[in-house]
């Protein structure tokens, strides 16, 4: 029975890393059905990219109230997982404090987590009273009904009771200590929980052990279960905003990608020694689809993007065409492609990692044409990103296939297209009547 807390403990911890790995292997599947993409060049620069924007936050400030409410959660998660190290081997070894040697430094670290503690009590607070009461325009979109406003928020609760539960268990942890309970070696600073330990003025050591106890399980154990719920919602990007910078984009921001097959029929055209009414070789290799019309037709880097969406809505905040009333959310985009991803990955797990067509894909089924042609590819969207993610990659890979294998743009732009093939200009007139006002 000594030791039955110690194996309750690693089973515990065994089955959330367990369930954690899981996800992680599904997640990585999944980012595999896209296409694969050369993001190879550049490696100093895409390193430059994740320490500026990942881990230095330096994109999140540019709005500032929410750039520093988040840098005190994002340092507060950073720091306290030295603190979470500590419960871990003590769940394991059985022991208690087990940094306490460290000393002067063990009481630095202590109090530094506490007052990080407070400040993410703080921030969540402040970002709750944004979402609820001060309801700013980009959380009340038409995407952020139903799960996202109801994750967004779960995860403001989780975070809260996470922080309250350490500071409870300090609290308890540091009347035992004044009370000479064994196993409670007076260890550590406490600045924020002190004022805690008022509550508990009158209790039993017996009940202090309870509170401290109690504390100390919810804590860790609410750890592990927010963990593997970091898979079903948008906090994903703690984990994948750092991959996600690294394989950013990295050429000039107005910069498209060419079809290589497109490249290829326009150098033929323009060689004069061409013969362009010679067949293609029989061994060459029947041309890709054009564009993208679901998930698997984009790249493995764009459903990473998917992924690691914050759902913090800057990209739709900054877009014209949504500012004039237009349909289109690029947030609404990357949710979409995520979700119809997620929902391509639930046929694989039940058709043994095979897809079983189901008839629906995103084009359509989940983005409709009249989004993509909103669209004025000004790259706002890219720009205002904090993880840099590129929603504009994909709103142009499915008009391309609109274009180009359903022929189905919009009609001022099939006029243009018309003419430029026809006259070598955007404008229904050749190049002779163009040039009739010179006569004038």
């Amino acid at each position: 029975m000594e030791y039955l807390p110690n194996i309750l403990f690693v089973i515990a911890l065994i089955a959330g890393i367990g369930f954690f790995t899981r996800n992680v292997k599904k997640l990585s599947r999944n980012i595999k059905l896209g296409k694969d993409v050369d993001v190879s060049d550049n490696k100093p620069q895409r390193w430059r990219n994740m320490v500026r924007i990942a881990l230095g936050q330096t994109k999140m400030v540019v709005r500032p109230v929410a750039g520093l409410m988040h840098i005190f959660v994002y340092v507060g998660f950073i720091i306290i997982n030295i603190e979470v190290l500590e419960i871990i081997l003590d769940g394991i070894l059985g022991t208690h404090r087990l940094f306490a040697p460290l000393g002067t430094l063990y009481d630095v670290l202590i109090a530094s987590f506490e007052i990080l503690a407070l400040l993410v009590i703080v921030a969540v607070v402040i970002f709750w009273i944004r979402r609820n009461i001060i309801r700013l325009k980009r959380f009340i979109k038409p995407e952020m009904k139903g799960w996202p406003k109801t994750d967004g928020n779960l995860i403001l609760y989780i975070e809260f009771v996470l922080m309250l539960l350490f500071l409870t268990m300090n609290a308890a942890d540091s009347q035992l200590q004044q009370l000479g309970a064994a196993h409670y070696t007076e260890a550590g600073a406490f600045p924020i929980s002190q004022f805690i330990t008022p509550l508990f003025d009158g209790l039993s050591i017996s009940s202090l052990i309870v509170i401290e106890r109690a504390a100390w399980w919810l804590h860790i154990l609410g750890i592990l279960a927010f963990l593997n719920y970091l898979y079903y919602s948008k906090h994903l990007h703690i984990l994948l905003a750092f991959p996600n910078t690294y394989y950013g984009k990295v050429k000039p921001q107005g910069q498209f990608n060419n079809l290589e097959s497109v490249t290829n029929e326009v150098k033929l055209m323009m060689d004069p020694s061409a013969d362009p009414y010679a067949a293609p070789p029989e061994d060459a290799p029947v041309p890709e689809k054009f564009g993208a019309s679901d998930v698997m037709d984009l790249n493995w880097v764009q459903l990473l993007n998917a992924y690691t969406c914050t759902e913090c809505g800057r990209c739709t905040s900054e877009c014209p065409a949504n500012q004039t009333g237009k349909k289109l959310s690029p947030r609404k985009i990357m949710m979409d492609t995520r979700d119809r991803l997620e929902e391509v990955g639930k046929i694989m797990d039940a058709n043994k990692g095979e897809f079983v067509d189901d008839g629906k894909q995103l084009l359509n089924d989940y983005i409709t044409p009249e989004e993509l042609w909103a669209c004025t590819t000004c790259n706002a969207c890219v720009q205002a990103c904090p993880v840099s993610i590129d929603p504009l990659s994909i709103i142009v890979e499915m008009r391309r296939y609109l274009v180009m294998e359903q022929s189905a743009a919009p009609m001022e732009l099939n006029n243009m297209m018309s003419n430029i093939e026809n006259n070598g200009a955007p404008w229904p007139y050749n190049q002779m009547d163009r040039l009739n006002w010179v006569n004038e």
